[in-house]
């Protein structure tokens, strides 16, 4: 069974950064590809970042630009470092991986932007 845990969230003014850590483990564990979704208050996930084995990233278009997604391939950790942060930012965010063509979500770590 693949585990997914998010830390690094938490208050941070506008104009802050954050570095969110997700760490994945289990037998069953191969890195095709991981990322971020949030959920804002009230609203559904919505898609944030991901990276997939070869390197190749992507980003949301609210986020794209401040923000970047690293892996620490030894580690089966993947990064998100969220930089020029807004409180339109707020936000429970999410890790995901793709395993067997599921996808596996993380317990969620929040991050709060004050203005």
């Amino acid at each position: 069974q693949v585990q997914l845990v998010e830390s690094g969230g938490g208050l941070v003014q506008a104009g802050g950064s954050l570095t969110l850590s997700c760490d994945a483990s289990g037998r069953s564990f191969s890195f095709y590809g991981m990322g971020f979704y949030r959920a804002l208050p009230g609203n559904e996930r919505e898609f944030v970042a991901r990276i997939i084995a070869n390197g190749s990233t992507m980003y949301a278009d609210s986020v794209k630009g401040r923000s970047t997604i690293s892996r620490h391939r030894i580690k089966n950790t993947v990064y998100l470092k969220l930089n020029s942060l807004k409180p339109e930012d707020t936000a429970v965010y999410y890790c995901f991986s793709v395993v067997a063509g599921t996808y596996v979500w993380g317990q969620g770590t929040q991050v709060t932007v004050s203005s």
